[in-house]
């Protein structure tokens, strides 16, 4: 008898120590105690969501500017400093392992406004 395999969303834990660490990572961009030049401003940076492996082992940190700007060079830089936040993560979590955090451009508000663009241009007919 075969079973079916039904796709599950994360787990309790997964997004709980993914909310935390979007805490901490939100904490360490306020703070900005980077040795980059494109990082000096980084409060500037907003970490919209933050989703965990099954293992926690591996964290995808979803990032954002303000005004949307810079995020191609913002980008490569926040990777290039992945340790300094994984050090800050390790201070500041009782997890067994610290996550290795990887960053990458949130597009999902980008995409709601694409969205509604093509909503807004459906022209309803008044015949039924």
């Amino acid at each position: 008898m075969k079973r079916k395999t039904v796709h599950q969303g994360p787990s309790q834990r997964q997004l709980r120590v993914g909310e935390h660490i979007r805490h901490v990572l939100s904490e360490s961009l306020q703070r900005g105690h980077f040795h980059d030049e494109i990082l000096l401003d980084a409060s500037k940076i907003t970490v919209t969501e933050v989703r965990m492996s099954p293992d926690l082992k591996q964290a995808t940190a979803y990032v954002m500017a303000l005004g949307g700007k810079d995020m191609e060079e913002l980008l490569p830089a926040l990777n290039n400093n992945a340790a300094a936040f994984q050090k800050d993560i390790n201070a500041k979590s009782d997890l067994k392992f610290t996550p290795k955090v990887k960053f990458k451009i949130d597009d999902s508000f980008e995409n709601a406004q694409k969205l509604e663009g093509i909503l807004s241009n459906i022209h309803y007919s008044d015949q039924e």
